[in-house]
């Protein structure tokens, strides 16, 4: 099943004689702006707005990460309230990094829900109309049903790493070590290979790459449709956006959601640190 949706082909969904898909707006950014205050100026009519960080994660705890999973009852009554159907597609973008949509696709797919698209590009690829009205509640009925994807906890990404391939989606700097702007310690999981998600995308740092190019950029990592692989990044956001362009390339992977910014809170967690995997 396609995981992501052109432009052209949300278009002609949204006008068709079939009723159109579900849209969720998840703009996000680490640090800002606020999404919803963009919501509000302009987004794909009909769109509804879900919050990444009260809607798409749990609260943070002591040993949880930034964004940890969400209680899947909570995060049902959220998407049901957004309107979200089981059956019935679903699409979601963001401003264009790509990385709030891909997280939004991935918990649906970890939840249960079997068609859910990303605009590829987001909102700055879309050259459609634009709406500042918030359209009326629609209440959905989707039940999760978690487990749908492969997750890891610390242990086992420790153990991915030594076992298969584990991936860490940061910038390259942050994996090397050279700098941390967020978390206590610098540096990556020992056995993990540097595989930035900027890399997963054209140019202009939106649309994702083709397929072919996608699936070449992971053999190069040894990875291929057969080798169990696993993705972690900062909180589990940017890692969803890794896992998402594995899955263009038709490759599953599991995804830590815990991250460095689990890994590096506790202290008995070996770290390395410069190019080498260590």
């Amino acid at each position: 099943m396609a995981v992501i949706v052109t432009p052209t082909q949300l278009a002609r969904e949204l006008t068709g004689p079939s009723v159109p898909p579900t849209l969720l707006d998840v703009r996000w950014r680490q640090g800002g702006p606020l999404g919803r205050a963009e919501y509000e100026t302009g987004h794909l009519p009909g769109a509804v707005y879900v919050d990444l960080d009260t809607e798409l994660a749990g609260p943070v705890g002591e040993g949880t990460g930034r964004h940890p999973l969400p209680d899947p009852d909570e995060f049902g009554a959220a998407m049901r309230r957004a309107g979200v159907r089981d059956g019935h597609p679903v699409v979601v973008y963001d401003g264009g990094q790509g990385w709030g949509a891909a997280r939004a696709w991935w918990l649906l797919r970890w939840a249960g829900h079997e068609d859910v698209r990303v605009l590829d590009g987001g909102l700055a690829a879309w050259d459609g109309p634009l709406s500042r009205r918030t359209p009326e509640p629609v209440e959905g009925d989707f039940t999760p049903r978690p487990g749908a994807l492969p997750v890891l906890d610390a242990d086992g990404a420790a153990a991915l790493a030594r076992t298969g391939v584990l991936l860490d989606a940061r910038a390259a700097e942050r994996y090397r070590g050279e700098v941390e702007p967020i978390d206590r310690v610098a540096g990556h999981i020992p056995g993990a290979l540097s595989a930035p998600t900027t890399r997963n995308t054209t140019a202009d740092g939106t649309s994702f790459r083709p397929a072919a190019e996608l699936a070449a950029r992971f053999a190069g990592l040894g990875v291929d449709a057969d080798t169990e692989v696993g993705v972690y990044c900062g909180s589990g956001v940017s890692g969803a956006h890794e896992v998402l362009a594995l899955a263009i390339a038709s490759i599953d992977a599991a995804l830590y959601v815990g991250s460095w910014s689990q890994w590096s809170a506790d202290p008995s967690r070996p770290v390395a640190t410069g190019p080498e995997p260590g």
